[in-house]
C-alpha cells in the first residue's frame, strides 16, 4: 500500500514513509500515548545479565514485549500493576494499515529514548508468524537507525528517522538485525522533556 504515498523512500531496501504523520497528528498521537502511559506506566526491562535497559517501555494492545533473567518473551499483563494493556491508538493502526491489511496488530510496543539512550542490534523474532511486518513510528527527536542482515556479523548501514516517519521491516528484511545508535537529543519540541518515542507494531499471535 505504500505506493499511495508520494513521499515514500526506499532506503537500503527498507520502505520509509517520510512525514506519514503531520505535526498535528504527531501531537494527537503523543496525547494518546500519555493516556496509554497513565494506564500502563513505562518501565525498564532487565537484560539477561540483570542490567536495566537504557530505554523505558510500555505497550498498547494485547501483548507487551518483556525481558528479564529468564529471557525474552511477550506478556499479556503489566508486570507491575497486573492490568491489561490499553487499546492501540487509531493513528498507530493507520500506520500499520499502510503496509498490512490482512489483519490488525495485537501489540504496539512503545520505547522511550531519553538522552544517551540507545538500542543494540537485535532481531524481532519472538512472534509466531514472520510473514507479518514490524511497522515503526518515530515521534520526537531524530534517531540514527542501523540495520544489517539476518546474520549478526553482516555489514550494516544507517539512516536518520525523523518525527512522523513510518517504516516497515518486511519480506527479506523482516529478520534483519537492527538498532538505534543515538538520538539528536533536544532537536524536537514534541516531547516536553525531549527524547524520542518509537512505536513498533507487530502481530504476536498466530
Amino acid at each position: 500500500m505504500t505506493e499511495f504515498f508520494g513521499n515514500t523512500e526506499t532506503l537500503h531496501e527498507i520502505p520509509v514513509i517520510r512525514g506519514f504523520l503531520d505535526p498535528v497528528q504527531q501531537q494527537e498521537l503523543r496525547n494518546d500515548l500519555r493516556e496509554v502511559a497513565r494506564i500502563a506506566p513505562p518501565f525498564s526491562p532487565m537484560t539477561g545479565w540483570g542490567k536495566p535497559m537504557s530505554v523505558q517501555i510500555t505497550a498498547a494492545g494485547q501483548f507487551c514485549w518483556y525481558s528479564d533473567r529468564k529471557g525474552y518473551r511477550y506478556i499479556e499483563a503489566h508486570p507491575q500493576t497486573g492490568a491489561a494493556f490499553p487499546a492501540i491508538p487509531a493513528l498507530a493502526l493507520a500506520a500499520w494499515r499502510a503496509f498490512e491489511t490482512r489483519v490488525d496488530p495485537d501489540c504496539c510496543l512503545i520505547n522511550h529514548y531519553r538522552e544517551g539512550a540507545r538500542m543494540g542490534l537485535h532481531q524481532d523474532r519472538d512472534e509466531a508468524d514472520f510473514g507479518y511486518p514490524v511497522v515503526s513510528i518515530s515521534l520526537g527527536d531524530p534517531a540514527l537507525f542501523r540495520i544489517g542482515g539476518v546474520e549478526r556479523k553482516a555489514p550494516t548501514r544507517s539512516f536518520w528517522l525523523e518525527s512522523g516517519d513510518v517504516m516497515a521491516l518486511q519480506g527479506d528484511q523482516r529478520l534483519a538485525f537492527h538498532g538505534i545508535d543515538r538520538i539528536k537529543f533536544g532537536q524536537s519540541a514534541l516531547l516536553q522533556k525531549g527524547g524520542r518515542l518509537n512505536l513498533t507494531l507487530r502481530r504476536v499471535a498466530p
